[in-house]
């Protein structure tokens, strides 16, 4: 899998803007960032613009890895939402995408490091980064999380598109 880095691009707030040149590459590759207020309703709105922008771009994704993608997506806005939001009322969602991979990550600006947690099977939540986590493993993908220059966390996740041995 190729290096699945990320742009510094920071991207305005609103619809989804291309960070990178078109025709640069294969015509579905690029880097795409859309800000969004940290609240519930920011969920699902940032699932259906990832899902947009990856139909829109014609990216060449199976369906479950794009199915796996937006899992992790929803996941990751969820936590910014519930763990993050009391200090930073508005994150990031960047989507890149490579000729081999695509690459997610939710970017806040609280600064604690999420732990993947292990929950008890009677609590209701907990899981979200253990899901993202295994998830993107599941894929043959990568799930790191980095500090900011600004003191805040991105957590991403990169799949390829073709999950090894299954194609």
């Amino acid at each position: 899998m190729e290096d699945p880095g990320r742009g510094d691009d920071p991207g305005p707030q609103g619809p989804v803007e291309a960070a990178t040149p078109p025709g640069a590459h294969a015509p579905y590759e690029g880097v795409w960032r859309f800000t969004a207020p940290a609240v519930d309703a920011s969920v699902p709105q940032a699932r259906r613009a990832v899902r947009d922008l990856l139909r829109r771009q014609g990216v060449p994704a199976a369906e479950e890895v794009l199915d796996g993608l937006l899992l992790i997506v929803s996941e990751l806005v969820t936590n910014a939402v519930r763990h993050a939001a009391l200090l930073s009322p508005v994150l990031a969602v960047e989507v890149a995408v490579g000729a081999e991979w695509i690459r997610v990550s939710v970017e806040d600006n609280h600064p604690y490091r999420p732990t993947a947690l292990i929950a008890d099977t009677g609590w209701t939540g907990g899981r979200g980064l253990l899901l993202v986590r295994e998830t993107t493993r599941e894929f043959g993908g990568v799930c790191e999380v980095e500090h900011t220059a600004a003191g805040g966390k991105i957590i991403w996740a990169a799949v390829p598109l073709r999950p090894p041995g299954r194609y």
